[in-house]
């Protein structure tokens, strides 16, 4: 069976690689493209959550926070109280920070894998910033729909959590205390050397799966609507951009947006898989399916109401 897959993955490179040959100029706009896009939008908005949130999960802040709060997450979604330090990190740094909020709880000993695995199905959160300043402001021309899409990706997250709650043992190793021996010179160091790892990787696979969506869009001269469709599911940013860009009504922008971030496209996947190495990919994958229809419904009931 490997053997077969090698050789379709050997085939599609191939393929690739001559696209790339006989449409260099299509390709190197758009890779100028996702490296404007990366520099302006991605990372302006990723790197202080990536550096912060893995400095609070190093100093395991959970335990400056109020233990009724805690309790009460932790009861509620049937999580651990170090589960509930990753998912405050997730909510704030948005993905692929969510995986590597996960990672690092993973290798600090604060979760069991079978926990990790779990915490895969919800905690697939937006950057606020990106969803509220480039998605609402930017791409929507209303801070008010960024609003909606925000609050819609939330719940759907929390009502996920809730739904599976029973799926899940928490993990009974909680640290009551920062376990942290390194310098807080050192803990800095790490986390910028682990965020612009992580963003160059980002660069790479957005670049990656940008270049792969124009190539479909060109080659077989997709409609805009089709385009907008392989865009979102390869690439969720260029996704947005593309579907901000289509003469429908905003109603139909603010739904399928609150869709195409809960669903994450392939290339964040991608990213998750990378950072997560030998946590199983399965749970996120299937979470992202339910988010998907779960935020759509309520961004088109908040639209409604508010609207």
């Amino acid at each position: 069976m490997k053997k077969y897959s090698n050789f379709i993955i050997v085939i599609i490179t191939f393929i690739i690689f001559i696209l790339i040959v006989f449409n260099k100029d299509l390709v190197s706009s758009t890779i100028v493209t996702s490296f404007y896009i990366w520099f302006n939008t991605l990372v302006p908005s990723m790197m202080p959550m990536f550096i912060l949130s893995d400095i609070l999960i190093n100093y395991n802040f959970i335990m400056y926070v109020p233990s009724f709060i805690t309790n009460f997450i932790s009861k509620l979604f049937n999580i651990s109280k170090n589960a509930v330090l990753t998912l405050f990190i997730s909510l704030f740094s948005g993905f692929p920070g969510n995986g590597l909020a996960i990672k690092t709880s993973y290798d600090l000993n604060l979760i069991s894998h079978e926990e990790a695995s779990h915490l895969l199905l919800f905690v697939h959160f937006a950057n606020p910033l990106f969803v509220l300043w480039t998605l609402g402001g930017f791409y929507l021309k209303n801070t008010l729909y960024g609003i909606i899409i925000l609050i819609s990706h939330i719940l759907s997250n929390i009502i996920i959590a809730i739904l599976f709650r029973n799926n899940n043992i928490p993990s009974n190793n909680y640290i009551s205390k920062s376990s942290n021996c390194q310098s807080f010179t050192m803990v800095l160091t790490n986390s910028i050397k682990k965020s612009i790892n992580t963003l160059l990787m980002i660069a790479g696979t957005v670049t990656s799966f940008l270049i792969i969506s124009t190539l479909i869009c060109y080659i077989f001269n997709l409609n805009i609507y089709l385009s907008v469709i392989i865009k979102s599911v390869l690439e969720m940013t260029m996704g947005l951009s593309s579907l901000s860009l289509l003469g429908i009504k905003d109603i139909y922008k603010v739904v399928f947006s609150s869709m195409i971030i809960s669903f994450g496209g392939l290339s964040i996947h991608l990213q998750v898989i990378s950072i997560l190495e030998d946590i199983r990919y399965r749970n996120y994958f299937k979470g992202r399916i339910y988010q998907s229809v779960i935020s759509g419904i309520i961004s088109l009931l908040f639209f409604i109401t508010f609207v």
